[in-house]
């Protein structure tokens, strides 16, 4: 690595740990720290979603699988706009003014403690694995770049993310995350522009490569077939639609973005923003793939074996033999802006669900609302929030650490994109169910709703297992996981509860 790339990479890690720790506030609150002090105006907290959607697994994943298949994960991108509708139109405003900056409150509301406490184990695991994704993601380039130990790279990344997490709250998580989603895209054009023009016979050249491929067309979008075994358009298009629903509904990470804009409105234009920049943006990296097999068939540049193995190690290879000086070093800090940014929210609404869904209610005897105004009138208030940062602080710290060892044990894994997709598939656990039943206008049996999650886990649990035991049944598509699981969640929950209602009025 040119010591003007490493210079450029540096200056930008350093300064957006920097420019995080800036936040930071001496006298601030708990409150201060899990919603920013809804000072942050639309456009920003909008970048803010879309750098969270566009993490390393996105940067470099999307390209990965674009260059060994073909676009079939970009249907879950087009799923986006569904979600981004009923964000704008229902969540937004049902969470700024339900109170609670957790979106695991209502359903404590609705179904007893159990249902929070399922919800936010689902969402912490989410996050977790989401965290060691990434981290593993942000530590590839630096191995091929400079043969660095790929264990201190992920734990030398983690540190400074979660550093500035930690002293700036979601204050300097937004706004960090707004500088660098515009550095990942002018980074991501750039890179698209060279592989295209670095052809023999000029830029189309690479759709002509692309579409007559030997293994088929790789920009299709999938097999339009009613298969539920493999990654078809349909499977893609549904799993979208669910996790993305999940995502707006019932993400922390998106509820304490509702909460940090100034007003009502900021806060529906930055969930419509944020969801639908993510769509050029997801197939500006998908063509980046798509060229880097047409740049590597066309001979361009060769292509050692044991890269072309490991569709992930691909686009990390370009940036190091095929960019210029300087532009290298750009590449190489748009990566760490994609992966810090959404790592770094990770860590802010993990230890914000810890807070608010476990040490208040059970350690803090603090449950909701007029519990907290309780203490306000205290005169301890001061002590209380010092102790709320403390616990803040320290949660971000060990949700640090536990990221760090999923992205180690990720090293084994084949592609990253697959492994992500099965993991959130997995650990969400049907949670959008649990959330639809609770949005229902008639009153839900909390015994319903349990018996519903408890069917739902063992759907998701079947589908999620059944290749790996060689169950026998049906073997489904392990996205279609969070879809089965959810409906089954719903329709037993709502199906028990019209059976106890039927009976009672007999």
């Amino acid at each position: 690595m040119n010591i003007i790339d490493f210079i450029i990479f540096l200056v930008f890690t350093l300064g957006v740990v920097v420019f995080g720790c800036s936040f930071f506030r001496k006298g601030s609150s708990a409150d201060e720290f899990t919603s920013a002090g809804h000072s942050i105006p639309g456009w920003v907290v909008g970048m803010s979603i879309f750098a969270t959607y566009v993490s390393s697994i996105s940067y470099i994943g999307y390209p990965g699988k674009a260059f060994a298949s073909n676009w079939n994960a970009f249907v879950f991108s087009l799923s986006i706009p569904i979600a981004s509708y009923f964000a704008a139109k229902y969540f937004v405003p049902f969470y700024r003014h339900g109170g609670s900056v957790s979106a695991y409150t209502f359903l404590e509301e609705k179904f007893g403690p159990w249902a929070r406490l399922y919800a936010s184990a689902c969402y912490l695991l989410t996050q977790i694995a989401r965290m060691g994704s990434i981290l593993y993601l942000l530590a590839v380039p630096m191995y091929i770049l400079m043969g660095w130990n790929i264990h201190l790279v992920i734990i030398a990344t983690s540190v400074c993310i979660i550093i500035y997490s930690m002293l700036g709250g979601l204050k300097a998580v937004i706004w960090a995350d707004a500088i660098q989603g515009i550095i990942l895209i002018g980074g991501a054009v750039l890179c698209l522009g060279i592989l295209m023009f670095s052809m023999p016979e000029g830029p189309m050249q690479t759709f002509q490569l692309v579409i007559n491929s030997p293994e088929g067309n790789k920009f299709s979008l999938g097999a339009f077939t009613s298969d539920l075994t493999s990654s078809t358009f349909w499977v893609c298009l549904i799993y979208g639609i669910f996790i993305n629903l999940q995502n707006y509904g019932i993400d922390q990470n998106y509820v304490q973005r509702y909460h940090a804009s100034k007003t009502d409105e900021d806060a529906k234009f930055s969930a419509l923003f944020g969801g639908y920049l993510f769509i050029p943006v997801s197939a500006l990296f998908f063509m980046i793939g798509s060229a880097l097999y047409a740049y590597y068939t066309a001979g361009v540049a060769e292509l050692p074996a044991e890269i072309a193995a490991k569709p992930d190690y691909v686009f990390p290879y370009f940036i190091v033999n095929g960019l210029p000086v300087g532009l290298r070093g750009l590449l190489i800090a748009s990566i760490f802006a994609a992966g810090m940014s959404t790592v770094s929210t990770s860590v802010t609404s993990a230890a914000t669900v810890l807070l608010t869904d476990y040490f208040r209610p059970f350690f803090l005897k603090v449950r909701n609302a007029a519990d907290r105004l309780r203490h306000h009138d205290t005169k301890d208030h001061h002590k209380h929030q010092k102790l709320e940062l403390a616990i803040l602080r320290l949660s971000s710290i060990g949700v640090g650490v536990l990221g760090i060892i999923v992205a180690i044990a990720m090293l084994s894994v084949e592609s990253i994109i697959d492994a992500w997709w099965t993991l959130s598939s997995i650990f969400s656990g049907g949670m959008l169910g649990l959330f639809l039943l609770g949005c229902m206008p008639r009153r839900i049996n909390p015994a319903a709703a349990l018996i519903a999650c408890i069917c739902g886990v063992m759907v998701i649990a079947w589908i999620s297992l059944a290749d790996i035991l060689d169950l026998p049944g049906v073997h489904l598509h392990q996205y279609l996981s969070i879809v089965l699981g959810t409906s089954a969640i719903f329709l037993v929950g709502f199906f028990i509860t019209w059976l106890w209602q039927d009976a009672k009025k007999k």
